[in-house]
């Protein structure tokens, strides 16, 4: 029977030979079915003799069987193998959107500074997404928002600070996090869009020793890094949940701050928004004696700085003319 395995030609010949002699009427297991006409030492000898031959069988069997797959495999390859030369060298090329390059580079920063990166649900509750953030029911920051709401009170998150929520609801300090993804607002005009893309950082320690003086640092070392040698300014603003915040403001980088219609003969463009943690945040999540900082931009908006991008919804129409520029 090894000599049949060893001279098989191919897989469906060689399975016919494992069927006839291991299959249930195969010869071996018709030998095995004799076991139980013997006794004693007799039966022992004989059953050592069929499982050495079944042995021996099935180890011929396995090495033919990579032999006539390896077979089988390079001929299907043969048959279908392609000649590149009638493909066009100069054919177009495709490119990472510039919202995914964008997030990206943002990302590669953080990381370097050993920040996590943290996710959440796009479909959250009233507690995260507003309330744990200091923003109670009558709360007019609320209006600002535009937000999708479903008929059971969830809603499309407006913002990647629930991420922060439930980052610091699972963890105990020291946290170093940000939180990128997609929100969803009820906006649509050159500069937004129903669904965009955020990234929001936090840092909490035990304790002080984190301050405005640390965010500040960082953010600007950030801002130089995405855009280069640019001036970067802090404005007083407020945010529910910081306190006391900032708007960033980089100088413009089309004009290089002596002024153009792009932002609006000020010479400055306002980037992203930032704060020291409200202690209020805090009880919401069962924190004491610790302080932090948060931070959160657009990543669009980064996209059409860096990529001087005129109108916002450009980059959701998939128009192959505005895809082809980043190649």
């Amino acid at each position: 029977m090894i000599s049949q395995v060893n001279s098989a030609n191919t897989l469906a010949e060689l399975e016919n030979i494992k069927v006839n002699f291991l299959g249930k009427k195969g010869v071996l297991t018709l030998e095995f079915a004799k076991l139980k006409d013997l006794q004693g030492e007799e039966k022992k000898e004989f059953a050592n003799t069929l499982n050495k031959a079944r042995d021996e069988f099935n180890q011929a069997y396995q090495v033919k069987l990579k032999e006539l797959e390896e077979k089988a495999l390079n001929e299907k390859m043969k048959q279908n193998v392609q000649d590149f030369s009638f493909f066009d060298e100069t054919s177009n090329l495709g490119a990472l959107h510039p919202i995914a390059t964008t997030m990206d580079k943002i990302i590669e920063y953080f990381n370097s500074l050993n920040f996590s990166i943290e996710k959440g649900p796009l479909i959250e509750d009233d507690f995260h997404n507003f309330e744990a953030l200091n923003l109670p029911q009558n709360h007019p920051a609320r209006d600002m928002q535009d937000t999708f709401y479903f008929e059971d009170k969830t809603l499309l998150r407006s913002q990647t600070s629930p991420v922060q929520i439930r980052t610091m609801l699972s963890q105990k300090p020291p946290i170093r996090m940000i939180a990128p993804g997609a929100v969803f607002r009820r906006d649509f005009d050159i500069t937004h869009t129903p669904m965009f893309h955020q990234v929001e950082g936090l840092v909490v320690e035990e304790g002080d020793k984190v301050n405005f003086a640390n965010l500040k640092d960082m953010l600007e070392n950030f801002l130089k890094y995405m855009f280069g040698d640019v001036k970067v300014r802090f404005r007083p603003s407020f945010f529910p949940f910081t306190e006391p915040s900032a708007e960033v403001d980089i100088s413009c980088v089309f004009c290089k701050g002596c002024g153009c219609r792009v932002c609006k003969q000020t010479g400055w463009l306002e980037v992203l928004g930032c704060g020291v943690v409200d202690p209020n945040v805090y009880n919401f999540v069962g924190y004491k004696n610790v302080s932090g900082y948060a931070f959160g931009l657009g990543v669009e908006r980064f996209a059409m700085l860096l990529h001087k991008i005129p109108d916002l919804r450009s980059m959701f129409e998939g128009d192959l003319r505005l895809l082809e520029q980043f190649r």
